[in-house]
């Protein structure tokens, strides 16, 4: 197996953004790792500070663009924006991470076979790829780039705060930013719960 190549990270641009939820500061990075262009959406003073409210975020086309009911992911992005805002000062990073990594053409024919009657992970199991491919290194460096000394994260998956750490971000907080379901994503997010061990809930599972 070949060794993957030490990351390099570059703000590329930044630019103000006017949002429903306030003014943010939108920048864009390249690397070395893939061809993608990851973001970070900042609001007021973060660099140098400690127990920043953060919201690492993989891109979902369909929940966050079009407000597709199958998953929670749109409404997820929404109420980590309004809730940084309320706080006043916060990052969120945006990781072009589709479909959990899988993309975005893999997501649609994994839609399929949950039409057929398979949840999300064995969909993409019969795809041919892990139930999550997502990686955070690129996250934690972004973070890191912005000189955040400590997180409140919001979020609802054990994975993600344990591959922050592991990539050295600190984590003083998790937060949850739980979603109500709807008649289209509760056995998705009964799968993200039982599976994929998500906090959700009743069906929140033990952990950190």
């Amino acid at each position: 197996m070949p060794t993957r190549k030490a990351l390099k990270l570059r703000r590329a641009a930044c630019a103000r953004i006017p949002t429903e939820f306030g003014d943010f500061l939108l920048c864009a990075y390249q690397n070395n790792r893939d061809d993608k262009e990851h973001l970070a959406l900042v609001l007021g003073a973060v660099e140098g500070k400690a127990g920043v409210l953060a919201r690492v975020h993989s891109e979902c086309f369909t929940g966050d663009v079009l407000g597709s009911l199958r998953c929670d992911c749109g409404p997820q992005l929404d109420a980590a924006l309004r809730g940084i805002a309320q706080a006043g000062a916060g990052i969120l990073v945006y990781l072009r991470q589709e479909g959990r990594g899988i993309g975005l053409i893999e997501k649609l024919k994994a839609y399929n076979l949950q039409d057929e009657g398979y949840d999300t992970v064995d969909a993409n199991l019969m795809l041919g790829h892990d139930a999550d491919l997502r990686d955070y290194e690129i996250a934690a460096a972004i973070l890191s780039d912005w000189r955040v000394r400590s997180i409140r994260l919001l979020t609802n998956n054990p994975a993600k705060i344990e591959s922050l750490r592991a990539w050295g971000t600190q984590i003083e907080e998790r937060v949850p930013i739980e979603i109500a379901a709807n008649a289209h994503n509760a056995g998705y997010l009964n799968v993200k719960a039982r599976k994929m061990r998500h906090w959700l809930g009743a069906l929140k599972q033990t952990g950190e």
